[in-house]
């Protein structure tokens, strides 16, 4: 069954496949339900998604504080 869904903002492209989906940040209502921040992949045309992670607006605050400051290697 497929969700509904409402793209509020997209943030940014993380990546791209070589199948043209892409890993995407969104911030994104499921099921009108209040908005989060979710990276994802998305065909090209935003019909069809993979699996992914929701973030909250704090736990978005939070992870924000986490690597603000970390060398990613």
């Amino acid at each position: 069954m497929k969700l509904k869904y409402n793209i509020y903002e997209h943030l940014g492209n993380i990546s791209e496949s070589n199948n043209g989906w892409t890993k995407e940040l969104n911030y994104i209502s499921w099921n009108e339900r209040e908005p989060v921040y979710d990276i994802r992949t998305w065909s090209a045309d935003h019909t069809e998604y993979g699996k992914g992670v929701t973030i909250t607006s704090g736990e978005m605050k939070k992870l924000q504080e986490l690597i603000k400051d970390k060398v990613v290697f």
